[in-house]
């Protein structure tokens, strides 16, 4: 037989392929009387073939090397006892014409449970820590249902047959282990946490034991069952699929922490938890029909009645949630939030389609006079006001939002470059068309209010939703530079940073960097970074500006984590779920902290996206591949490095050859792998050199040499 590297691309492909052939040719062989060459090579291939998953589980926990490896190891060791059992089972069966139940097979066939329980409860504890409680209600709707229809298809009838004893327990174990399993596997599914091939893969096999498992005791009450029956396909495929999920490259990912949130009830969820609350009635009335009086109808339809009254009740309040999550509630637009969700959609079905996406980013001119002169209950009249004229100046189909105080951003799919400047002045002129009442104490006073738009497009102007963004923004400070009331279109160069106005706050972000650092590394950390990412990007091919942008991105990285309390920065043990959420958030708030300089826009968005993973499970954005930006990508390289060569509270640091391992296993997942090839050619090469101790000055941090606190 072929021996496939399990950590090679095609093998559990492979692997699958091959085992289902094999399987069709175990049911090609013709059933013939016990001790019979056929039968002998009949039972050698169902062995065979149930083995090879156990094999196959090991080698891929060998290969793939997740970080926590013992939920695999249950998984492994529980297919092991399976395929222990299965060739008790058939070589009883078969060669020695043995049929009685039960035989010792079965404490074999029970025994591979525990294991596999156990296996599946060490998954979801690692996927998802703490509660998790939408999961484990929704889980639990079901599994109570489930458990009904158990107890009066299976458990009952078993529990009231008058057969031996040891019959009735074998009888009593398989549904009640099952019942266990499925359980367990309903909260895998709906739990939150990474779903990979691999995930599909082993979900396939924990439901194709349980489908299999449940005919078989059915077959067995009414005395159908015999051995080599279709059964055997739904067994074999199942242990394939767990052997296929092992091999699968992606099966590192499934003990990966998930950031876990409410999770919401999605139109599936509402279908299979309307589907279990009618899951009752439905039972009663099957179970009795016949027998059933007036009474149990009446029931039965006023439960089902009641429980689809609640659900919808349910669904009704879960949709309104929604809507208050995603709107402003002083204008009735979409939040920011929900914008930047919408963007990287739009791109990536535009670049899928050869299309365009344009962003206008519309700010009120002279708003702070506003709240100054009238207060700021007119401020909100303006505010709402501008928002009507602007929704009615959008069409069908544009994304319009307030993105900040006085900020609104619209989002126009199949907007070209030629089309922007015509966009942007009817949304100018439909502000400024006449004057916006306000109630300044008893009287209505006309404001003359007006708004400054700066837009751009994908791709014309930037090949991602920052650098789009970042463009807009810029293309508006020139529009407010010109004398407001204006629009500008696409890239306007600003400097990089204004040494007359800004020297003050970037030294003090600076300082901030530099604190952080005090709290958790006895070098220079930031700095070392900043260095790291102006050599690996000036090796990647960017510009001067952005090899600028890349360094001055590294050198405030963590800039965001002086809002974190020290305590959890510097916490030597494991962090809760709760620690690790508002560790999560160190991007975003570093991304603000460099948005107060003007000019950091694009530093901002490095920061912020310096978590991101190249496969998409990152955060804050879940953004994936090209949509990152390239400094980014390359600064999450450097810092995952720094990270791994430095001793941290909770962990002691790596040394280079472990490092360069890590960093190669996270090619194509964690990192971009262009990256993660050049950074190590240039770590071999000499050019990444240690962790410096403190003292490196701010020209050397990537600052320009006027840049001077003020």
């Amino acid at each position: 037989m072929t021996v496939f590297r399990a950590g090679s691309t095609g093998a559990w492909w492979m692997y699958l392929v091959a085992g289902h052939l094999l399987l069709g040719v175990y049911y090609l062989i013709p059933v013939s009387p016990a001790g019979t060459t056929g039968q002998t090579v009949r039972v050698a291939l169902y062995c065979t073939i149930s083995a090879s998953a156990a094999i196959a589980t090991f080698a891929g926990v060998k290969r793939n090397r997740p970080q926590w490896r013992r939920p695999w190891v249950f998984l492994a060791l529980s297919q092991v006892v399976y395929a222990i059992a299965d060739l008790t089972f058939y070589a009883s069966h078969y060669i020695f014409d043995h049929k009685d139940y039960p035989s010792y097979a079965d404490i074999f066939y029970l025994g591979h449970y525990p294991l596999m329980v156990a296996g599946v409860i060490l998954l979801i504890r690692r996927r998802t820590p703490g509660l998790d409680l939408p999961s484990l209600l929704d889980a639990a709707v079901l599994a109570v249902v489930a458990g009904m229809a158990s107890w009066l298809y299976v458990i009952g009838p078993q529990a009231r047959l008058t057969s031996p004893v040891l019959a009735k327990i074998a009888s009593l174990g398989f549904p009640m282990m099952d019942l266990a399993l499925f359980v367990v596997a309903l909260r895998l599914i709906f739990g939150a946490g990474p779903r990979p091939r691999a995930f599909v893969l082993l979900t396939c096999n924990l439901l194709g034991i349980l489908t299999a498992d449940t005919i078989y005791v059915l077959q067995r009450l009414d005395g159908s069952y015999h051995a080599g029956n279709f059964l055997d396909a739904i067994w074999l495929s199942a242990n394939l699929c767990m052997g296929a999920a092992a091999l699968h490259p992606t099966m590192a990912r499934l003990v990966d922490r998930a950031h876990v949130k409410d999770v919401g009830l999605s139109r599936g969820r509402i279908i299979a938890l309307c589907s279990a609350a009618l899951a009752a009635p439905v039972l009663m009335l099957v179970h009795d029909v016949g027998q059933s009086s007036q009474d149990v109808l009446v029931i039965a339809g006023g439960s089902a009645l009641l429980s689809l009254l609640i659900i919808a009740r349910l669904a009704g309040l879960v949709a309104d949630q929604r809507k208050l999550a995603i709107t402003d509630s002083l204008t009735g637009l979409h939040t920011r939030r929900f914008f930047e969700a919408q963007l990287p959609l739009e791109i990536s079905r535009a670049r899928r389609s050869d299309g365009s996406v344009a962003v206008f980013i519309i700010d009120v001119d002279r708003f702070k006079s506003i709240n100054d002169n009238y207060g700021h209950p007119a401020g909100d009249d303006v505010l709402m006001e501008v928002a009507a004229r602007l929704r009615a100046a959008s069409r069908s189909g544009e994304v319009l939002a307030r993105y900040g105080g006085e900020e609104f951003a619209l989002l126009v799919p199949d907007a070209g470059p030629g089309r922007l400047s015509v966009i942007a002045n009817r949304l100018r002129e439909r502000v400024a068309e006449k004057p916006i009442p306000v109630n300044a104490g008893n009287d209505d006073i006309p404001l003359s209010v007006t708004v400054s738009v700066g837009s751009a497009s994908f791709p014309t102007h930037g090949d991602g939703p920052d650098d789009i963004v970042v463009i807009a923004d810029r293309a508006l400070y020139a529009a407010k530079a010109a004398g407001r009331n204006r629009i500008a279109v696409g890239p306007e160069p600003l400097p990089a940073v204004d040494p007359d106005t800004d020297g003050a706050m970037a030294e003090f972000l600076c300082q901030v960097a530099d604190r952080v650092d005090g709290w958790l590394h006895r070098y220079d950390h930031s700095r070392s970074v900043s260095r790291w990412a102006g050599v690996a990007a000036g090796e990647f091919g960017l510009d001067a500006p952005t090899i600028r942008i890349t360094q001055l991105a590294g050198r405030l990285h963590d800039i965001g984590k002086v809002i974190i309390p020290e305590v959890v920065l510097t916490k030597p043990g494991a962090l809760s779920e709760e620690e690790w959420r508002l560790l999560r958030q160190h991007p975003d708030f570093g991304y603000r902290l460099a948005r107060m300089v003007p000019g950091f826009a694009g530093v901002a968005h490095v920061i912020r996206q310096q978590h991101e993973r190249y496969d998409g499970a990152g955060y804050p954005d879940g953004l994936r591949g090209a949509d990152i930006r390239s400094e980014a990508r390359i600064l999450s390289v450097c810092v995952a490095w720094a990270a791994m060569r430095s001793n941290r509270p909770h962990q002691t640091a790596l040394d280079e050859n472990r490092a360069r391992r890590e960093l190669w296993a996270g090619r194509g997942e964690q990192f971009d792998p262009d990256v993660v090839d050049m950074f190590l050619d240039l770590h071999a090469q000499g050019s990444i050199g240690m962790l410096r101790p403190s003292g490196l000055s701010i020209q050397e941090a990537g600052f320009p040499a006027d840049f001077r606190p003020q």
